[in-house]
């Protein structure tokens, strides 16, 4: 089941930082007084009475003018509408209500999506409760009043939040079909990837209804198996600003990624791979999906028998967390080894599920133990007393250790590596949890 998703916006220095570290638990934003410095992490995962979801920060705004912060409130509020099931509108009790609030207002209330209108830096309800009132004249619901800085009324909120998640309907629940997100930068070929697939299988393709987002679902059928391709290439608006585009392409791709069994990230074979690249591979390895990197254009490349070593090399470089990703050298336009992404995805799928005895594991890593001393840390020294895998997608496992601290990255690194010298795994990652079990 995918997670919902719940997006921020608001003016500059209305508190959309604040109020999303606080939400995120942790500082994971830069907070500052100068607008538009929000440029660090955009999205978070948040868990609130046993129900997670994906919080999204549309973005900082440079107001040279207000015509421009106009604008670009205009161009976050529709990022929120496109991708988010419920929309936070964030507004400041100490400035007021303004006019570029109630533009954009407008536009989400015809958005037919669920606002809740928060008025930020109300640190006394009794003081400022007269002044929450007048925003009643937005027309989009009862205003709610919090602090972010002093933590005031976040739970009355989010309360609220988890209350307009959509329900999961059972068709979608009983939907066991693999869901493969394409995702890259705008103009890498995604859509263009699907385009082949659909039209080279001559299949019927449907736009599968029921998503609350704008990601086109297409239904491609190959050897008799169904896969659902989620396309994340609607960007509708071609943003001036280059920062802007990347975090909604960043953004589109967090909410596809969610909803997705394996990831296919797209790089551009003409550009090589980009920092941006590496930051979308990024979403879907911290979410432990299954990976495959396809480099298009290859078609366009001036070859030699060095150039897969090179490109393959560096991509190894960019994206060196996650050296376990599938790669896969094609063409879109001319269908150059597009075939063998099925067979690619079917792998990945099997291994993103893949469940490995107990006793196996324990075999695996005695050896390991064997092979290479545990670490010992003033005079004290690691002792693993048994694994066992305890969840798939992402394949995980839990180790029994006398003391966790002595439980280095790389001694972890090295048992990892040993399972999937006996297992492949290839595709997906594998996470680790380390518990200690005293009196041994």
């Amino acid at each position: 089941m995918s997670k919902p998703v719940v997006a921020v916006v608001g003016r500059p220095n209305v508190g959309k930082s604040t109020l999303f570290n606080v939400l995120a638990g942790e500082r994971i934003s830069i907070v500052q007084d100068t607008p538009g410095v929000t440029r660090d992490r955009i999205y978070a995962d948040v868990s609130w009475l046993g129900v997670s979801f994906t919080l999204i920060d549309t973005g900082g705004i440079e107001p040279d003018s207000s015509d421009i912060i106009l604008s670009q409130m205009r161009e976050q509020a529709q990022i929120a509408i496109d991708t988010a099931d419920v929309i936070l509108f964030l507004t400041d009790v100490k400035q007021g209500l303004v006019d570029a609030d109630s533009k954009v207002a407008d536009m989400l209330r015809r958005s037919q999506k669920p606002v809740l209108l928060l008025v930020n830096k109300v640190d006394s309800f009794e003081k400022y409760m007269p002044d929450v009132y007048e925003f009643y004249n937005l027309g989009i619901g009862d205003p709610i009043p919090i602090s972010a800085a002093s933590r005031l009324g976040i739970g009355d909120m989010l309360d609220e939040v988890v209350k307009h998640f959509p329900q999961q309907d059972e068709d979608e629940q009983d939907d066991e079909r693999p869901k493969i997100a394409i995702v890259g930068k705008p103009n890498v070929g995604k859509s263009s990837l699907i385009n082949h697939l659909v039209g080279e299988e001559r299949v019927i393709v449907s736009e599968i209804a029921g998503t609350t987002r704008d990601a086109i679902d297409t239904e491609i059928v190959y050897r008799d198996r169904e896969y659902v391709f989620i396309d994340t290439a609607g960007l509708r608006r071609k943003s001036k600003i280059k920062e802007e585009l990347e975090r909604f392409s960043i953004i589109r791709a967090v909410t596809a990624v969610e909803r997705a069994d394996v990831v296919v990230v797209m790089i551009d074979a003409t550009e090589g791979v980009t920092e941006q690249d590496a930051k979308i591979a990024g979403i879907a390895h911290e979410r432990g999906k299954g990976i495959i990197i396809a480099v298009n254009k290859w078609d366009a490349i001036e070859k030699n028998d060095k150039t897969i070593y090179k490109h393959t090399e560096r991509i190894r470089e960019i994206l060196s967390f996650m050296p376990y990703a599938e790669i896969l050298f094609i063409s879109a336009k001319t269908g150059q080894r597009t075939k063998k992404l099925f067979d690619m995805i079917d792998v990945v799928l099997e291994n993103n599920s893949m469940r490995v005895a107990t006793g196996v594991l324990n075999e695996i890593m005695s050896e390991a133990v064997a092979m290479q001393q545990p670490p010992s840390d003033k005079g004290k020294r690691l002792k693993l007393y048994y694994i066992t895998q305890v969840a798939v997608k992402p394949p995980t496992f839990v180790i029994f250790v006398n003391d966790k601290k002595l439980m280095h990255f790389s001694y972890i690194r090295y048992l990892e590596n040993r399972i999937r010298e006996a297992f492949g795994f290839q595709g997906t990652s594998l996470k680790f949890f380390i518990r200690e079990r005293k009196g041994e």
